[in-house]
């Protein structure tokens, strides 16, 4: 699947089918709640620690998913599972977060 680094995407297998992801604000501003920070850069350093439990990664994916405009939720994204495991998952969060906060994500394939 084709995804736009610049706008913050990125792509993933999950159950088998391909989904595009993309934190929007209104996403970020989800994760804020939904992860009790404060601000964007509160959010920020809680993701740079590289500690995130499963409820972390459950949250950021499923707004990484809305943001690309699926319709579903974290019951969806918990019960959603990925060829390799744990490590895949986290490879999903890491791209996703890199893609927003980080360089532009060049770990994902731009479209021309």
């Amino acid at each position: 699947m084709l995804t736009n680094a610049r706008r913050g995407e990125v792509s993933a297998t999950l159950d088998g089918k391909d989904y595009r992801l993309c934190l929007t604000l209104g996403g970020l501003a989800e994760l804020e709640t939904a992860l009790g920070a404060c601000d964007l850069v509160t959010l920020g350093e809680r993701f740079s620690t590289g500690r995130l439990s499963a409820k972390d990664m459950i949250a950021v994916i499923a707004a990484g998913l809305r943001g690309a405009g699926h319709a579903l939720d974290e019951s969806d994204v918990a019960a959603m599972q990925v060829s390799g495991g744990l490590a895949e998952y986290a490879k999903i969060v890491a791209d996703l977060l890199l893609a927003t906060f980080g360089t532009g994500g060049e770990a994902n394939t731009a479209n021309p």
